[in-house]
């Protein structure tokens, strides 16, 4: 395996995102792609989706979302705009997550090569409309809310940008993957969930402030917690030598806890995913230190834990930020290969000859890690 500018290439292979000869390499995933009459499941017909149900004025996606604004929401009656949000959120997550778990499904039979895109950052920008006009739904929306007396678009600019990219970089990782899915490409995304974004701006008597950009305040219809799905990244420590076997013991430990945000393609069944990790503390309050009085003590483990997957591009002018930021490349790198790795083994045991005819990786990272 040899490395490149921002990928890495088996010898002898082209890189994702070189497609010259169309017949080598991650482009030759295309023979993996399931023709579009044998991976499409059948919509459900549009009479059915349409009609207004039995003894109701309202149509099946209506319904769906006063469910969810009861259920999910707590507001059957009296709600406002962001509510609206949240309710059709909610309802369009679980068409999103069916196509996921479609997609997933017809994978595991055809067990292709898989490319894995992994970025410091993706600039998803907002999910509900594209979600909604992706997955084929769009007419059903729009008629569901004018009917209860708002605009899908309206509707829409409630959402809250994803911060989890900021610039080109970003942006391009987010393009990468709607491409992936729309082609049919059988490929995954992995990165880090930022809690807090880069910055958000705000003008304070006159001048530019930065304050935290906290867009998971009100949760996030879009992803989904894998709490069985978790690694433990150490740093740090020493090795030890002995009998001709060396061992590392790393001084801090962490655990990497997946969340999935499903990315659906465009006029394609394919739904593709984003997998994205939190750190959280191996353990998270010592109750003995915090009886002791020593209540900093107590969640310093959960405190260093979530620094790590705090801030995108924290500022490294300092050692400690430029510390940090070389935890963060090797949190999300570590975990995602023993995400891979552990999947691999899960389907074909200890046969690691395989390993480069199943898995494939590409960078995205003009940063010097």
């Amino acid at each position: 395996m040899q490395l490149t500018y921002g990928r890495v290439v088996q010898p002898g292979k082209l890189a994702f995102g070189s497609c010259q000869g169309q017949k080598q390499g991650v482009c030759s995933l295309r023979s993996a792609r399931p023709s579009r009459h044998l991976l499409r499941i059948k919509a459900i017909a549009e009479a059915e989706r349409t009609a207004t149900l039995p003894g109701t004025s309202m149509t099946p996606v209506q319904q769906e979302v006063q469910q969810k604004l009861k259920y999910v929401v707590g507001k059957s009656k009296s709600y406002g705009l962001k509510d609206i949000y949240q309710g059709t959120a909610w309802s369009v997550r679980d068409h999103l997550v069916d196509a996921f778990e479609r997609t997933h499904d017809y994978w595991e039979e055809k067990d292709p090569k898989f490319v894995y895109y992994l970025s410091a950052e993706f600039l998803m920008g907002r999910s509900l409309l594209n979600t909604v006009f992706n997955l084929g739904l769009g007419a059903e929306y729009g008629k569901a809310l004018q009917q209860l007396g708002y605009k899908l678009e309206e509707v829409a600019d409630e959402e809250r940008n994803a911060a989890l990219g900021n610039g080109g970089l970003g942006r391009l990782a987010a393009c990468f993957l709607d491409s992936i899915a729309t082609l049919d490409l059988p490929g995954w995304g992995y990165g880090i969930r930022y809690k807090y974004g880069m910055f958000k701006q705000l003008i304070k008597d006159g001048y530019q402030a930065e304050v935290p950009d906290i867009w998971l305040t009100e949760g996030n219809p879009w992803e989904v917690k894998r709490n069985d799905i978790r690694f433990e990244v150490g740093f740090s420590g020493k090795t030890v030598t002995e009998k001709g076997k060396t061992v590392w013991t790393p001084s801090e430990k962490v655990v990497a806890v997946a969340y999935d945000n499903p990315i659906p393609g465009y006029a394609t069944p394919t739904t593709t995913n984003l997998r994205l990790w939190d750190a959280e503390p191996i353990e998270e309050f010592d109750l003995t230190a915090f009886n002791a009085g020593e209540y900093d003590k107590a969640t310093a483990e959960k405190e260093h834990a979530g620094a790590i997957s705090a801030v995108l591009y924290p500022n490294d002018s300092t050692p400690e930020g430029k510390e940090l930021r070389l935890k963060q490349q090797y949190f999300f790198v570590s975990a995602s290969l023993q995400d891979v790795m552990a999947r691999f083994k899960a389907r074909h045991g200890d046969n690691w000859k395989l390993f480069p005819d199943k898995a494939c990786f590409q960078l995205n990272d003009t940063h010097p890690t």
